[in-house]
């Protein structure tokens, strides 16, 4: 294990029905222990993965489309990742159907060197209609995204999220380590446009860090935060702190919420990260700094007097952004990207 001293923050004796605001629109993790103990997957988890699979294909819509899995030979420990040179991944994606996966899944549980078998972000509400009727969190009004993931002794590697996220373990047990977003030098990370799952990773590989390759990463465990999660614990993850996961058992079921706190017509920073590669970072020194600046002044320091000088109605794109503004800015700008 890593040489972490620092525990996640722990809550105790939260009602799943009535999650505190201070906790959903937190900047800080917590781990919210016991709150989904009494879900009736947690019950049948706790009894059995053989019940928990029962209980899971009670949920299964005949006919639905496959859902994707993961497969990776038992040489990569369950660590998803890369080849050697990182020109392809260590794993393949299979289109299955959930009950073949959970069968599989059961199939190799007694065996000693299976092969890693992921079955990452599956949304809830399709594939599994029902089930958040007995098994699900008020939110408080939040349109939160449900999502299921299910696997063997998985690791997945740190890599950060946009939005808010509440993961609960249901069925096993999970090792979740947390670093705040101002570690992003320290954690190595690698392609952002050519990743295992969507999200750019840390190379570092937690199992077995090379400390002469990432010398950074003892500075960025300075700053880390573990916790382990029991079957009805859940942890809160902030948007954009990097979590790395680790699946403890031979079966672990985890259900996850995903939530912004700003307006759906939004679009992700990472559409601005990826234009600002394209068109600032290889300008020359000065000309950078220069758009730094501009950067500064119309994004990062924005305030009141940014336009206060424009009468307001000729504000335009310098107004509060509403879904019309966003609207119009996202034509124009795919107009001159087009171009």
């Amino acid at each position: 294990m890593l040489p972490i001293g620092k525990k996640i923050r722990e809550l105790t004796g939260l009602d799943p029905q009535s999650l505190p605001e201070e906790v959903l629109q937190g900047s800080e993790p917590a781990v919210l222990r016991g709150i989904a103990a009494d879900w009736p997957i947690t019950r049948a988890g706790n009894e059995s993965a053989q019940a928990a699979v029962s209980y899971l294909r009670g949920f299964e819509r005949p006919g639905a489309q496959p859902v994707v899995a993961l497969v990776g030979a038992p040489e990569i420990q369950g660590r998803f990742f890369y080849n050697g040179d990182l020109s392809d991944f260590n794993f393949k994606r299979e289109n299955v159907p959930l009950g073949v996966a959970l069968a599989t899944l059961l199939k190799y549980a007694s065996q000693p060197r299976p092969p890693a078998i992921y079955i990452g972000s599956t949304t809830i509400d399709t594939w599994l209609p029902g089930f958040r009727e007995h098994n699900d969190f008020a939110l408080g009004g939040r349109d939160a995204l449900s999502s299921i993931w299910i696997g063997n002794r998985t690791r997945i590697a740190a890599h950060q999220d946009v939005p808010d996220n509440l993961a609960c373990v249901v069925a096993g047990r999970r090792r979740v380590t947390l670093f705040p977003p101002q570690q992003l030098s320290n954690l190595y990370i690698g392609p952002l446009d050519f990743t295992p799952a969507g999200q750019a990773i840390s190379l570092v590989d937690f199992a077995a860090p090379d400390y002469d390759r990432f010398p950074r990463f003892r500075e960025a465990l300075q700053h880390a935060q573990v916790a382990e999660l029991e079957p009805g614990d859940a942890v809160f993850i902030p948007s954009m702190w990097w979590h790395h996961m680790e699946a403890l058992e031979t079966f672990n079921v985890l259900v996850n919420y995903w939530w912004r706190r700003t307006p759906a017509w939004m679009d992700t920073p990472m559409n601005a990260l990826m234009l600002a590669i394209m068109t600032v970072r290889e300008l020359p020194p000065e000309q950078r700094a220069t758009w730094e600046d501009v950067f500064r002044h119309y994004v990062f320091a924005a305030d009141d007097a940014t336009a206060g000088h424009i009468p307001e109605n000729a504000r335009r794109m310098l107004s509060p952004l509403d879904e019309t503004r966003a609207r119009a800015l996202r034509a124009r700008l795919l107009q001159r990207l087009n171009r």
